[in-house]
């Protein structure tokens, strides 16, 4: 029998061992609209029992978050109850239509692009972890008795005592300002670590609220691995890791208690026969990845997770279609990071995230900067609802999704926005303006 090519090859010492790249799609390498179904995906049943977080763990960030609500009502007016969340908005149907790409499509909002205190959906994360490390200070200097209110961390000797500690952050400018906002409220010192193409903007409302802004030459990742660098080791420090917090983490998983309450009190079931198709912007990865690991963990395989990407800087598709036995950036695969969803410029994934959820994402779908910009005008246009760039990804990927993914076409629909309720206006004109042409 003759030999084949590839035993030819093997004999000949020719043959090229499979390069962990080559499961990269090439309209992802070549930087196009793609639809990813994740060949990694597996059963929740068979994935939330083999990993480190459960459901006890997200629980716990919820009673966290609740403890702490008298102290956030007392520090910003606009938190009657103290608690950030937002609202749960249904689409008028012509909306939902022009959505869907079809009538009948039940498209509901998830508005963390109007989240009180920081207007993203960053504070879920960002003010989380500055609450458990003021948490921590508190118990362990004295300062909070057993049983006592949260709202006295406010207190002004608290806020001189916070004062002598610093709270610092690599951010592409939402988490650094939820990061920020809520450690100067409480007195710490900040330092956001940001990459020079960073929005001039949000450097600029990070300094009017005292936080200090270093500026790096390199990308996000830069920026980051420079801070890492910077407070490593430091007893009077905290370094907020959006690559590798755990705290961050469950705070974005906590989420999914506040979608669940809300789904309940629109009277929508979640189950199998119902499915819940949720779509998130994804860049580093915290943020999505913690609300899939908080839903999964409710509903199962009830719930299908759709992360969005742009064409640009698809780093969570590049890192799980690679493998996850070491890291793999965008640069990689000959992609350039520039994208105008800067909330979502990352070259390289959490591989936290990857690791801890990358089995129970349904999908990644990429789209071009063109649909950001389109959507985020057809979206202010018909609903009112004012978004960043990054923000509006989510909505440029329900008619993909439900055109190449059968089972996408049934059940409710969540599109999650992340960011916009803060923008200055003269940004968001310059947004509006950038949308193409009818």
């Amino acid at each position: 029998m003759r030999p084949s090519t590839c035993e030819s090859e093997i004999r000949e010492g020719t043959a090229r061992m499979p390069d962990r790249l080559d499961g990269i799609p090439d309209a992802v390498r070549a930087g196009r609209p793609t639809v990813w179904r994740n060949p990694h995906r597996r059963p929740a049943a068979e994935i939330l029992p083999g990993l480190t977080f459960g459901l006890a763990d997200v629980a716990d960030a919820e009673a966290r978050w609740r403890r702490f609500d008298p102290l956030l009502a007392r520090l910003f007016p606009e938190l009657e109850t103290g608690r950030i969340d937002s609202s749960l908005l249904a689409l008028q149907p012509d909306v939902a239509a022009h959505v869907a790409g079809e009538m009948g499509a039940a498209i509901w909002v998830k508005a963390d692009h109007a989240l009180p205190v920081t207007g993203c959906i960053k504070a879920r994360g960002g003010v989380y972890e500055v609450l458990v490390y003021a948490e921590t200070l508190a118990r362990r200097a004295g300062w909070l008795a057993s049983g006592a209110s949260y709202a006295g961390l406010a207190e002004p000797d608290l806020r001189r005592a916070f004062g002598a500690y610093t709270v610092a952050v690599g951010s592409t400018g939402n988490l650094g300002f939820s990061v920020g906002v809520m450690a100067r409220t409480l007195g710490f010192q900040v330092e956001v670590h940001m990459s020079h193409d960073a929005k001039a903007w949000k450097k600029a409302r990070l300094r009017d609220i005292g936080a200090r802004v270093v500026e790096h030459a390199g990308d996000y990742g830069s920026a980051v691995a420079a801070a890492r660098a910077a407070f490593a080791g430091r007893a009077d420090a905290h370094f907020v890791d959006d690559e590798s917090s755990v705290d961050l983490f469950l705070g974005y998983a906590a989420a999914a208690f506040d979608l669940q309450r809300q789904l309940e009190a629109a009277h929508i079931t979640v189950d199998v026969q119902h499915p819940l198709h949720v779509y998130l912007p994804c860049g580093v990865g915290g943020a999505p990845g913690g609300v899939t690991l908080g839903l999964k963990l409710l509903y199962g395989d009830a719930v299908r997770c759709i992360f969005v990407e742009p064409v640009a800087a698809p780093c969570m598709l590049v890192q799980l279609a690679a493998g996850l036995d070491q890291p793999v950036s965008v640069y990689d695969i000959g992609l350039d990071n520039r994208t105008a969803a800067d909330g979502l410029a990352v070259s390289q994934a959490s591989l936290l995230v990857a690791g801890t959820v990358g089995a129970l994402i349904e999908a990644v779908i990429t789209v071009e900067d063109a649909d950001l910009f389109r959507w985020l005008r057809d979206l202010w246009e018909r609903a009112g609802l004012r978004l960043e760039p990054s923000a509006a990804a989510a909505f440029a990927a329900v008619r993909p999704a439900r055109s190449s993914l059968l089972e996408a076409r049934g059940g409710t629909h969540v599109v999650w926005t992340t960011g916009g309720a803060l923008l200055p206006e003269d940004e968001f004109r310059k947004a509006l303006a950038a949308a193409p042409g009818r």
